[in-house]
């Protein structure tokens, strides 16, 4: 893991904490139920405990990681019902995403998410590439739609949900990469239309296609197996 640059003139030491271990999530470095000692991060960043216990509670209040008494701070292990409500936000957000794109986005724009849909089928469709470089080419690849909408808001709800983020945890985590051909391509082809009917519908198969494969490879470790995997006490139903 890299270290906290202790003199960097843009981003606080929190910042780049959060920026290191959120990665690391990301990148399978930490995977569901991992143990997060703020001790042990800190010494890794050479930084101090303050900056990995704040980037930690960003983390916490994201969805990210959990912490629970006398257990500590792990990464978060999702329950079926999570990941499920996770994808109905993702559909509903991106669908207006693809209306919107639909019947808003210019010919630049179009021509430019074709292009980027293009490099990242590419990158799917290679065994040996690079699954964090895929991650990160989804994620500007979606955000990019939304921008060409011209609606902030909406960019601003797909980022404070992390969305995209939480769709890659559960796809990495369950190593499920089985994409249709031209998977992306296919998708802005439909969108630049400008049709917004068959540009909602298309999203919606696109953003939950493989769910039920993901939550199966992953029921394992969803759940209250995952509850005690981790140590935690089934919580009582209130009456």
């Amino acid at each position: 893991m890299m270290r906290v640059k202790k003199r960097s003139a843009s981003l606080s030491l929190s910042q780049q904490a959060y920026d290191l271990i959120r990665t690391g999530i990301l990148k399978g470095q930490f995977p569901m139920g991992a143990s997060l000692s703020r001790r042990q991060l800190a010494r890794e960043l050479g930084t101090s405990f303050l900056p990995v216990s704040e980037a930690l509670q960003r983390l916490e209040s994201e969805g990210m990681v959990e912490s629970r008494p006398r257990v500590g701070t792990r990464v978060r292990v999702p329950t079926s019902q999570d990941i499920r409500g996770h994808y109905v936000i993702r559909e509903a957000l991106e669908s207006q995403s693809a209306r919107l794109f639909a019947e808003k986005a210019s010919s630049q724009e179009r021509e430019e998410l074709r292009r980027m849909a293009e490099r990242l089928d590419q990158i799917y469709a290679n065994p040996a590439g690079d699954l964090f470089e895929a991650f990160s080419s989804h994620e500007r690849f979606h955000r990019r739609i939304a921008e060409c909408t011209g609606c902030p808001a909406l960019c601003e709800a797909i980022e404070k949900n992390h969305i995209l983020i939480f769709n890659w945890l559960y796809i990495s985590a369950s190593h499920f990469s089985e994409l249709p051909s031209r998977w992306h391509q296919s998708l802005i082809e439909v969108l630049s239309k400008g049709d917004p009917g068959k540009a909602d519908q298309k999203m919606r198969e696109h953003v939950t296609y493989g769910m039920e494969e993901v939550l199966r490879r992953l029921e394992p470790v969803l759940g209250w197996n995952g509850s005690r995997i981790l140590g935690f006490t089934k919580p009582r139903l209130r009456k």
